[in-house]
């Protein structure tokens, strides 16, 4: 669940607050009312500037959902949040609230951290989150995986397609209508490999470095019993975990995680193990592994 948020918008010496709710966010703007009903400095002491005339309490975290609205706001609720901020809004995670928001819109010279393009969008390439207008699942998609950076597009598109239950088959319509737009390329590439089960970007890496090294594509999410298996080939019981860093300095999780292991060996898995070391330094380490581990249980490659 969303944590609350309140945003004001207008003239800081003409105010008084309105709520008016955006899902789980309380959005607040302020209405002309006399002069002085609360002052500049009560605003600068109770809130944070996020773009010209909109101001977030601040004692709230600003996220990427928080700023998409934000921008929203800016916009006179003219403009449709895209992009990133699209997917944000849409419930997918890991998207940087530093960022840029991401606006479609005519209006022009937007404020630094607000990206304004002026493109048509179709029937059905839009809908609405709270009252908010975005684009679509596929839509937004198609935006985000055209967009330099081929393992950041497989890695957003991932987490879009885990918060919505888009299909990448729900993309492919948009190809064929906007042929020719950048990046189309790329999203040819990326599309084929999203998979709605990797629940981390790390996942994402980690499942692009197997498929790169030319072993069969492996499952995500594989259940075993109580335990669930980030990726794998239930076939031959190889499983491929990627274990963050709490997973190799918390006690308590190693504990876990070594007696986890020890019921799914007796079950006959075999288990490659990733560290976030082994991701970024040694990749050929974790294929070769897993292909040894492949090779063990007879999988013909």
């Amino acid at each position: 669940m969303h944590s609350t948020t309140h945003f004001s918008t207008t003239r800081v010496d003409r105010c008084t607050f309105a709520e008016g709710d955006y899902g789980d966010h309380t959005v607040r703007r302020h209405r002309s009312t006399p002069r002085g009903k609360v002052t500049e400095r009560e605003l600068r002491r109770s809130c944070t500037r996020i773009y010209r005339n909109v101001y977030q309490r601040q004692d709230a975290e600003l996220t990427a959902r928080d700023r998409a609205i934000a921008a929203w706001l800016w916009s006179g609720k003219k403009a449709v949040v895209a992009g990133n901020s699209a997917a944000a809004l849409l419930g997918a995670k890991w998207v940087d609230p530093h960022e840029p928001a991401e606006l479609i819109t005519d209006r022009k010279r937007p404020p630094p951290l607000i990206i304004t393009r002026n493109e048509t969008l179709l029937c059905g390439e839009t809908t609405s989150v709270d009252g908010v207008a975005v684009t679509s699942p596929a839509r937004t998609a198609f935006d985000i995986g055209r967009r330099p950076g081929f393992q950041t597009a497989a890695i957003r598109i991932d987490a879009l397609a885990q918060a919505t239950g888009m299909s990448i088959s729900e993309v492919q319509p948009l190809i064929d209508i906007h042929r020719g737009a950048r990046g189309i390329k790329q999203l040819r590439r990326v599309l084929p490999l999203v998979d709605a089960g990797a629940e981390s970007p790390q996942e994402t890496r980690t499942r692009l470095v197997l498929i790169a090294g030319g072993l069969p594509r492996p499952q995500t999410q594989i259940v075993v019993g109580k335990y669930r298996i980030d990726m794998g080939w239930e076939e031959w019981r190889v499983g491929v975990e990627y274990d963050g860093p709490q997973h190799w300095t918390d006690p308590w999780i190693r504990a876990n995680d070594i007696e986890r292991t020890v019921k799914l060996e007796r079950l006959g898995w075999r288990l490659v193990r990733v560290s976030s070391e082994m991701l970024r330094h040694r990749p050929h380490v974790i294929v070769a592994r897993a292909r040894e581990a492949l090779h063990a249980a007879g999988c013909p490659l």
